[in-house]
């Protein structure tokens, strides 16, 4: 079975097994707000593409363009700033992993990423510099240049985690209607202090044999990307072939991240990704992510969903990100575990992503 763009309600259930994707499915959210929508229709078909794919292109979503085009104005005067003022908020500075980073700074799979970029996340008050478990050390505050610097950015930032934020949650609730849950199941999960985080990314030319950022999945339940007209995202499917991801003016590229893989028992899988740019590349990446002690227990979903997995080799066999120990032995790619929550899960991208700043600030975590 193969799945393209046009893949539609009617025809996207069919037998998991050897299911191949060669490209990426566009869907209107349309399809979802209008006054006649079938919505159950339409969260049939989100569930199918997001068992057969896992990516889809969004349009109709409702964020205007105006917005976008400020937000990236904004993001090309951070990065045009000199280094030394950019340094200022440097990733080592922060215990919580917020801030910037040079290009390099950061590994996947223990493979150097060619990209700079700008981390920040939903504030919280910190815990005690040592509480245990370690996972709750990244609850905190971001790193701002001041405003005199760039003016308005903070207040940017903060939109677009309202913005996506916004849609993430209505997205959520579709695939929960597609799995026949409550609409409300995976919010209610959220906890008292929901942690998603963005990253704000400028990729140089990729090297030769190189990455922009190296495949991996993600590690929160979905991720908004927005692309400033710039290809270079690849999507792997089952038979290995990297599918190109077109930078569509206006749209939205979405992705679930493993922490819906464990909640769905791999009937959701975190699709394999990357970046390569031919080009300087702009994106902004929002990871839908909650409080940190949520639970990642399997939901009670229905037999046909079990299974769906049971008759799939590819979701059937579907791991998560080597933790930083099993890098270390050699492991790559999804070769590992999932966590019992959230917050370890996002500790484990963290410490194999950074484990110079790990150590310089929680040593014995390592």
């Amino acid at each position: 079975m193969t799945i393209d763009a046009h893949t539609s309600a009617s025809t996207a259930v069919g037998p998991s097994v050897g299911a191949t994707f060669t490209t990426i499915p566009t869907i209107s959210f349309a399809g979802w707000r209008s006054q006649n929508a079938d919505r159950t229709a339409f969260a049939r078909e989100l569930r199918d593409i997001c068992h057969y794919v896992g990516f889809f292109t969004l349009v109709d979503h409702g964020v205007d363009q105006g917005f976008l085009d400020r937000y990236f104005a904004a993001m090309e005067a951070f990065f045009a700033l000199p280094e030394e003022v950019k340094a200022l908020i440097d990733k080592r500075n922060s215990r919580h992993f917020r801030g910037w980073e040079r290009v390099g700074a950061e590994l996947t799979d223990n493979r150097v990423d060619y990209r700079e970029q700008l981390d920040v996340s939903r504030e919280h008050p910190p815990y005690a510099p040592d509480v245990e478990p370690a996972y709750l050390r990244l609850d905190g505050p971001n790193q701002w240049l001041p405003e005199a610097v760039l003016a308005g950015f903070r207040a940017l930032v903060d939109e677009f985690f309202a913005r996506m934020g916004a849609l993430a949650d209505e997205l959520m609730e579709v695939l929960a209607i597609g799995l026949g849950l409550p609409q409300r199941q995976f919010r209610d999960l959220f906890g008292e202090r929901p942690l998603p985080f963005a990253k704000l990314i400028r990729y140089p030319p990729t090297p030769t044999g190189e990455a922009g950022v190296n495949a991996h999945h993600d590690a929160g339940f979905l991720t908004i990307l927005v692309q400033h007209g710039v290809a270079g995202l690849q999507v792997q499917n089952d038979a290995g072939d990297w599918i190109d991801v077109p930078a569509t003016p206006g749209a939205f590229v979405i992705n679930l991240g493993e922490m819906l893989q464990s909640m769905t028992g791999n009937y959701f899988v975190a699709t394999t990704h990357r970046v390569i740019a031919s080009t300087t590349r702009l994106s902004s990446g929002y990871f839908h992510g909650p409080d940190l002690r949520a639970s990642l227990d399997a939901l009670d979903l229905d037999a046909e969903f079990r299974a769906a997995v049971s008759a799939s080799p590819r979701h059937r066999n579907a791991g998560f990100m080597a933790k930083r120990n099993e890098l270390i032995a050699g492991e790559r790619g999804p070769a590992g575990a999932s966590a019992p929550v959230f917050g370890q899960q996002l500790w484990n991208y963290y410490v194999r992503s950074y484990p110079d700043n790990v150590y310089l600030h929680h040593p014995g975590h390592s």
